[in-house]
């Protein structure tokens, strides 16, 4: 089956060389293209793509109001965001909305199809340190309170809230299972049962949370 890919964009060029680049790949089909946020929404009501390409800077609704809305109405398309500089307030306000990643628009053809296929397959295109970073560089915007006013927290287990810890310091399942001395496999299930239950859609949603229900506080 190919991925399906929505591409949202309000400079007509890009779309099309976006969708130039997807129509040469045996796995991928651009399914429809829109030119603001509401036309973007709009669209994956009616296409449920599998991935968003969705700029964030666009007329009107922009990208970020619009993975919010998108994620709602289609929560098995994944978003990735399209932004100019790597680290900067759309971005992380992006990750918040729901986006599974961020791409920069210079990125090279490769590293497109790359982060299309990960989000596709289920997986985040942004390593848990870079959000990390971000978390850390916009705290400002994190609200306050502590560790126990999220209820979903008291659906973990202690293990599972060690593990969480450890995601949202950055640490890969490997680095986990030496700091907790455990076998890889069993991080991977512990974090499986944490995004179902605080009902998380991947690991970047997951270190976000942790940032935001204070269970780990930034640097």
């Amino acid at each position: 089956m190919r991925i399906r890919v929505l591409i949202a964009d309000d400079e007509a060029l890009l779309r099309m060389a976006f969708s130039t680049v997807l129509e040469a790949q045996p796995d991928m089909a651009p399914v429809g293209e829109a030119a603001d946020g509401i036309q973007a929404v709009r669209l994956a009501r009616e296409l449920r793509p599998d991935v968003v390409l969705m700029d964030v800077r666009m007329p009107g609704t922009d990208g970020i109001e619009a993975t919010r809305q998108l994620i709602r109405i289609s929560p098995r398309s994944r978003v990735l965001i399209l932004t100019t500089f790597d680290l900067d307030e759309y971005a992380f306000a992006g990750l918040k909305a729901g986006a599974s990643g961020f791409l920069l628009k210079n990125a090279r053809p490769e590293e497109l199809l790359t982060a299309i296929r990960s989000v596709a397959a289920g997986d985040a295109v942004l390593s848990p340190r870079i959000t990390r970073r971000l978390l850390e560089d916009f705290r400002p915007h994190l609200p306050g309170g502590d560790s126990d006013r999220d209820e979903r927290l008291s659906r973990l287990s202690a293990r599972e809230r060690e593990v969480l810890v450890q995601v949202g310091r950055g640490l890969s399942n490997a680095e986990i299972a030496a700091a907790l001395y455990l076998a890889e496999a069993t991080v991977k299930s512990h974090l499986g049962r944490i995004l179902q239950k605080l009902e998380l859609r991947d690991r970047i949603q997951a270190v976000v949370f942790a940032y935001e229900s204070r269970l780990i506080h930034p640097a």
